[in-house]
Parts: C-alpha cells; sequence; structure tokens
C-alpha cells in the first residue's frame, strides 16, 4: 500500500483516483472545483477543494509525506508546470506529470518531474495496435520494439503444447498465462495444451507477435 496525492479531478485523474483506492492505496484527491471533489468522495480515502497554484495550499498537504504526487491538469499546461514545479521544491519525493505532448513533456522533466504519463497517446496506440491485428484482444506496451499481448492461438496450435511447438525458439515469444473466459492462468507450464476457446498471453518484440497473429508458421 503506498500514499498518493492526485491533483486534478479531471477525466484522467478522476479514475487514477478511484483505481489507485481499488488497489488498496491511500489516496488523496485535491481540485479546486468543488462539485467534481465532493462526487469523488466516496470513492477515494480523501479529498481536499484547494488550488494547488497555491504554494501555501501545497505546504498545507505535506506533499513531502505522499509516495508519489500526480499531476493530472488536462487543460493548462502552464498550472501543470507551475504545480510541478512547486510539489519537487516542497520536498515531494517522486512526482509524476500527465503531458499531451513531446515538447511538455520534456519541459515537465527540465523542471522536476520524475516521470511523465502520455494517457491519450499510450491509449491510442494500444487501440491502434488491438484492431489492426486480426485475432488481438489486449496490448499493453513495454518499449517501441517490445510487448503484451492477448491473442488467439493460431489454428495449428491448437491440441498441441508448449513443448512440442517449441514456441520459444521458432517463434521469439514467451507465453506468459492464457485466458479462458474471465479467469486468467499465469505462468503456465511447458506441458499446456492449447485449446480453441482460450486465448494466450504472450510477451515478446511487437513484430514477432504480429507474425503469430497474421499468419500460421
Amino acid at each position: 500500500m503506498r500514499s498518493v496525492l492526485v491533483i486534478g479531478a479531471g477525466r484522467f485523474g478522476k479514475n487514477l483516483a478511484v483505481k489507485l483506492t481499488e488497489l488498496h492505496n491511500e489516496v488523496m484527491l485535491v481540485d479546486v472545483n468543488e462539485e467534481a471533489v465532493h462526487k469523488l468522495e466516496p470513492f477515494v480515502t480523501r479529498v481536499q477543494i484547494g488550488d494547488c497554484m497555491d504554494r501555501d495550499v501545497l505546504a498545507e498537504l505535506g506533499v513531502r509525506n505522499f509516495d508519489i504526487c500526480f499531476v493530472c491538469i488536462s487543460d493548462n499546461f502552464q498550472s501543470s508546470m507551475e504545480i510541478t514545479s512547486l510539489l519537487k521544491e516542497l520536498g515531494a519525493p517522486y512526482v509524476v506529470s500527465k503531458s499531451d505532448r513531446e515538447i511538455h513533456a520534456d519541459l515537465l522533466k527540465k523542471i522536476g518531474a520524475d516521470d511523465v504519463v502520455y494517457p491519450e497517446r499510450d491509449m491510442a496506440q494500444r487501440t491502434a495496435v488491438r484492431y489492426s491485428a486480426k485475432g488481438a484482444f489486449d496490448y499493453i506496451e513495454l518499449s517501441p520494439e517490445y510487448a503484451i499481448m492477448e491473442v488467439e492461438p493460431p489454428e495449428n496450435w491448437i491440441g498441441r503444447n508448449i513443448r512440442e511447438l517449441d514456441v520459444r525458439t521458432k517463434h521469439r515469444v514467451n507465453v506468459i498465462g492464457v485466458r479462458n473466459g474471465k479467469h486468467i492462468l499465469p505462468l503456465i507450464s511447458a506441458d499446456h495444451v492449447f485449446q480453441k476457446q482460450e486465448h494466450i498471453i504472450v510477451a515478446g518484440e511487437q513484430k514477432d507477435i504480429l507474425k503469430i497473429i497474421n499468419k500460421t508458421n
């Protein structure tokens, strides 16, 4: 469990705060919009109404006591920069700022952001890959080259096991789990026999995963 401060109750901020709370973190959500804050009060640990552009407001929050501070200001980049800078000045140990553009990300890092996230860009890329590849159901980019994907097993894999197919050597990917309906079985053995109704979760270079999806080998 971690102590987290989320600044900004816009679409990204509110969803982030709620999910972090569901994952058993202690989450304080702060926003200047009183109505938005009150709507989210039942779903997070604590809420506070305040303008985080005000140094005194941030100081009263005790930002150095949070493990992570998220700056989720989406409609005012100047505010995002100033809040990021103030957080670091006040001793926040780790600051993650939201950005929509590379140039903004560079500036945020220069003024102290420990990390920058791009929710719109990342979701667009994830959606593009998922719907460009027939038989792909989910996609997590690990780097520009590597990814984890949930895909249908190729037709010629059905009824055969991982050892027989020699998946890692022949296809250059690792099968790290299978999904059957809502249930995921991680770290399956080499004796697992692939079934038509299940999905496989594979990790490797994107080009190698796409080869599996687009053709049988």
